[in-house]
């Protein structure tokens, strides 16, 4: 996962801190060593960049910037303000993107923002798809990682077509309760020549999609490498994530409404409505 980490492993996320209010906020001294700047000066120099930027773009700065400087002693009761600032998320972008080009640190940061940025604009699109397009985007991308899911799955020794059938077969039954594909597929009763996933609303295909791509980084993370070991750890994540849908009071995956038309069905009725859009007029 792309993180903003400093030299000495501190990341952006690690020195998140959370309010009464249950509002996310950092700390710009926190802040300033993970962008591993020395002097709290030059950093400085970049949180007022920031802040132009913040008023440049209508948004209050005190609302993101809020200074929380304080006075320390010094000796013989001298003291000392050592500025400090409460940070909002966007303050931190701001802050980021103002930063030292030169650093490698803030090229980093950058892209990290860049891609958090892009995942929210990705969720707020999906969130405006009615059912049938929010299907057809779970199960493009289902069949993607699914590719991913296989080539994991090969690295740890499962080769033949029935070897990954029954590989396949753990994740399910860890995700349905015990149920295989075969079991799935008669209690929808969907042909054995069909795709259970085509035949998938968007909330079951959710839970398949975190299944997968989490077995995937389970492997990874844990160097699999054999096929006992594989189906293992794919029934243990179909497992948690069941267990999750239960801890949340979600309908577990085999109780969920099957949709009237497979995607397959969706998409042909789709091709079909574009060719009679771009069929040049006689």
């Amino acid at each position: 996962m792309l993180q903003i980490k400093s030299s000495d492993n501190k990341s952006f996320e690690q020195i998140k801190h959370i309010d009464e209010n249950g509002v996310e906020y950092w700390l710009a001294r926190e802040l300033q060593p993970v962008l591993e700047y020395a002097k709290w000066e030059r950093f400085q120099d970049a949180l007022f960049r920031a802040m132009e930027a913040c008023e440049r773009s209508r948004h209050e700065i005190r609302h993101h910037f809020t200074d929380v400087g304080k006075l320390i002693e010094i000796g013989k009761g001298a003291k000392r303000r050592v500025g400090d600032y409460k940070l909002s998320r966007y303050a931190c972008y701001l802050t980021v993107m103002n930063g030292d080009p030169r650093k490698e640190i803030i090229a980093l940061g950058q892209t990290y923002f860049a891609v958090k940025t892009r995942q929210q604009e990705y969720q707020e699109l999906f969130n405006e798809l009615n059912e049938e397009d929010k299907r057809l985007f779970l199960r493009s991308d289902i069949k993607h990682k699914n590719m991913l899911l296989a080539e994991a799955a090969k690295r740890a020794g499962i080769e033949t077509n029935f070897e990954y059938a029954e590989f396949q077969d753990f994740g399910y039954m860890g995700l349905y309760g015990g149920l295989k594909a075969r079991d799935i597929a008669k209690r929808k009763n969907i042909d054995n020549k069909e795709e259970i996933l085509d035949y998938m609303g968007s909330e079951e295909l959710g839970a398949n999609l975190f299944r997968i791509t989490q077995t995937e980084a389970a492997m990874k993370r844990n160097k699999t490498s054999t096929p006992t070991a594989a189906n293992k750890t794919h029934y243990m994540v179909g497992k948690e994530v069941r267990g999750a849908i239960e801890r949340i009071g979600g309908t577990m995956p085999e109780n969920l409404p099957m949709p009237d038309k497979s995607t397959k069905q969706i998409e042909k009725e789709r091709v079909k409505q574009v060719k009679r859009i771009t069929k040049p007029k006689k």
